[in-house]
């Protein structure tokens, strides 16, 4: 039966007990009984804390944050210039999509519109921002971050961090990369370590291969190399072509085996096949 770790009171009827939001294995009666626990609690809460975190933070992603194109349901590759984000509908579309619908449109002799939504494509820059802007307007993280990426490079920092923050509160893995980016840089916000750290696990949680993989780096130069090494690997397996350099250099010095490089190269050459 479960008890209150501070007064050991059971749950019954009239007392519910209520978890440790950090660690979810004390159980208390009340905020009072909580707050007299911390003290002693708050070692064994801090590295059950961490534990957790790790086991949600080295779980192989089922796939990158790019996901599948909605037309032909193959991995959008990492290759960015190999796939296009409709300012329409905001879908990213791989180029074998964009290309069959092309020779579509100039067989028949059509308007040109978006391959998903066959909404009129933009017939110039402002009016493909105008689009873009009607989807951020309906809470499209995939738009913020597209918004924010160009005010970046306008050199509007401000904007560009406001647009990426809100992208990422609505769970938008590219926009934690991206903000991990401008703390790194410090545009428009003080550096702020930590604050990169945690948007870059945060963006590898989702599938972000090159967050994972700059996880791997910065574990390194803190001499933390098994857990480089899980970055590593993760990244690997979702066809991030730099992460296999690492893993060379680190198996010829003997800081990972034959065989888990062997399975890295492997999952590496079946993420890339299956973007083609």
């Amino acid at each position: 039966m479960m008890c209150c770790a501070a007064c050991g009171n059971t749950e019954v009827d009239d007392i519910k007990l209520r978890k440790c939001t950090a660690c979810h294995s004390a159980r208390y009666c009340g905020v009072k009984c909580q707050r007299d626990h911390r003290q002693q609690h708050k070692k064994e809460c801090k590295k059950r804390a961490a534990e957790l975190r790790d086991e949600i933070l080295f779980k192989q992603p089922e796939s990158t944050n790019e996901g599948d194109c909605p037309i032909c349901c193959l991995p959008i590759s990492l290759d960015q210039i190999k796939s296009t984000m409709m300012s329409c509908c905001s879908k990213v579309i791989c180029e074998g999509c964009v290309y069959s619908n092309d020779i579509r449109i100039y067989q028949a002799s059509l308007e040109r519109t978006c391959p998903f939504c066959r909404h009129p494509a933009p017939k110039s820059k402002e009016e493909e921002e105008k689009n873009i802007m009607k989807r951020v307007q309906a809470n499209d993280p995939v738009a913020m971050v597209q918004i924010g990426l160009r005010r970046n490079e306008a050199g509007d920092y401000d904007d560009a961090f406001r647009y990426l923050s809100k992208a990422a509160e609505l769970g938008d893995v590219g926009a934690h990369y991206q903000l991990a980016i401008f703390y790194r840089k410090g545009h428009g916000v003080e550096k702020d370590v930590k604050k990169v750290v945690y948007h870059w696990e945060q963006a590898a949680i989702g599938g972000h291969p090159r967050a994972r993989y700059n996880l791997g780096c910065e574990e390194k130069n803190n001499g933390r190399i098994d857990r480089a090494m899980k970055h590593w690997i993760i990244a690997a397996t979702l066809g991030c072509d730099d992460t296999l350099d690492a893993l060379k250099v680190c198996f010829r010095g003997g800081l990972v085996t034959k065989e888990d490089f062997a399975a890295a190269l492997r999952a590496h050459q079946t993420a890339v096949e299956a973007t083609k």
